[in-house]
């Protein structure tokens, strides 16, 4: 499945994500919630890219913040909707072109820019979340580095299987900045038939290390960091932490 003929999380990929692979968005949200205390205490606005389910979402909801969820997946925010019904807004956001809402914290996990097309469009994006930011506010978002493809070329094909679901996905690094899913969901049906979607992904990979340079070029100073807090992030995955000054 070309990446062009689809948006990103049909609904099938879309549920299977969502029952089971939340164990991220658990795993981050502690150290979040621990950087945002200070929105909170404010009571800013938290803006949420690829917010998926809304997994992070319930999370930061449930510690008190005001959160607008965002995500490209039509499917994704439909999830988002049950799952976090009380957010100021769940609403479509195709980055790096749709405008980001003004922000006292922007957060994202889930490496949401990676599935932008190229390395130009993830600029944009990175100076696009940089532009919402308000003074005072803080920035966490996870990003996969050139390493995240790196650390998986062995990888090439695994499998998962939940009670009503099951997933196979063929892995490949067709270049050392491109990773890319071919993945097969199957989902049983009300009648116990099992149902089946193809879909395939691309990510860019891009060197982390530049980010900070590249928000510092547009009023936001940030660090790469191996994790939000506590939590162990998967080989690659670096963790890019921020903030306007007031």
């Amino acid at each position: 499945m070309d990446r062009d003929d689809q948006p990103y999380y049909r609904d099938d990929l879309a549920l299977v994500h969502h029952r089971g692979f939340g164990f991220h968005a658990d795993m981050c949200a502690p150290g979040i919630v621990a950087l945002l205390g200070p929105v909170r205490d404010r009571r800013g606005l938290v803006v949420e890219l690829g917010c998926g389910s809304g997994l992070l979402t319930r999370h930061l909801l449930d510690a008190g913040h005001r959160v607008v969820a965002t995500d490209a997946s039509p499917a994704m925010l439909e999830l988002a909707r049950e799952a976090a019904p009380d957010a100021e807004d769940v609403r479509q956001v195709t980055l790096p072109d749709d405008p980001i809402p003004g922000a006292d914290a922007i957060v994202s996990v889930g490496h949401a820019l990676n599935y932008l097309p190229d390395e130009a469009a993830i600029d944009r994006a990175f100076i696009a979340i940089a532009d919402a930011l308000r003074p005072g506010g803080v920035l966490a978002i996870d990003v996969c580095d050139l390493e995240w493809g790196a650390a998986r070329q062995d990888v090439a094909t695994h499998g998962r299987v939940g009670r009503d679901w099951a997933i196979i996905t063929e892995a490949s690094t067709p270049a050392v900045n491109r990773f890319v899913r071919r993945m097969t969901i199957f989902v049983k049906n009300d009648d116990g038939s099992w149902r089946r979607d193809d879909e395939r992904h691309d990510n860019v990979l891009i060197d982390t290390a530049l980010v900070p340079g590249l928000l510092a070029r547009h009023g936001v100073e940030a660090q790469v960091r191996p994790s939000f807090g506590t939590e162990q992030l998967p080989t690659g995955l670096r963790a890019i932490i921020g903030h306007r000054p007031a």
